[in-house]
């Protein structure tokens, strides 16, 4: 469901990273747009409000492979209380911090189809957000010889890919990333909550 009022939610996320600089010490620059500005062009999220971070600290929030950029992104939807399915309604970028995640995904997508071909044996993706996993299945349903499923579910959810045909084969679950923001979780297929392919990944 769209938000309401765009403005006044443009405004409460102002505030609220006005706030970080100045009680939380943050160096951050950030222009937000809402509306048909606000578009993903690769329509990988559905985001009516778009934040870009610029500024000292932007290292901060792209290290760890983006940890803090999602927190931020989190925080926002809380404040605007959003439904977990909607998060993506809210998208924070910083230095180009996505579109070189979308390229190393690719990059890892091309490998891991490589291997579970020339292997046979299922591979799972660490736990990650809906756009990522929905960027993935893009970019495997582009390669012969495999396919995808998403499992588990909210933050534990992962992606997995099969060889073609044949994903009724077990799949280990991915460990739990240490370190920073570590809080995913094992991915543990908890039954229902499979999918199968892009476009049906819809659960968050």
């Amino acid at each position: 469901m769209p938000i309401d009022d765009l403005q006044q939610a443009a405004q409460k996320i102002a505030g609220f990273l006005s706030s970080l600089n100045k009680l939380g010490g943050m160096r951050l620059k950030y222009r937000i747009t809402a509306g048909d500005g606000a578009r993903d062009p690769q329509g990988l999220e559905a985001r009516q409000i778009y934040v870009e971070l610029g500024g000292p600290d932007v290292p901060l929030v792209t290290q760890h492979n983006g940890e803090l950029l999602r927190a931020l992104e989190t925080i926002a939807a809380q404040m605007l209380r959003l439904d977990q399915r909607e998060n993506d309604l809210v998208s924070f970028d910083a230095a180009n911090f996505k579109a070189l995640r979308a390229q190393e995904l690719r990059l890892q997508a091309e490998v891991v189809a490589d291997k579970v071909i020339r292997t046979g044996v299922p591979f799972a993706f660490a736990p990650m957000n809906s756009r990522e996993r929905r960027l993935l299945h893009m970019s495997f349903r582009d390669i012969e010889g495999v396919e995808t499923a998403s499992s588990g579910e909210g933050q534990d959810r992962f992606l997995a890919v099969f060889p073609a045909g044949k994903t009724d084969l077990p799949v280990t679950p991915p460990m739990k990333p240490r370190g920073f923001g570590a809080d995913r979780g094992s991915g543990r297929d908890r039954g229902p909550g499979r999918d199968r392919g892009y476009g049906r990944d819809r659960r968050r």
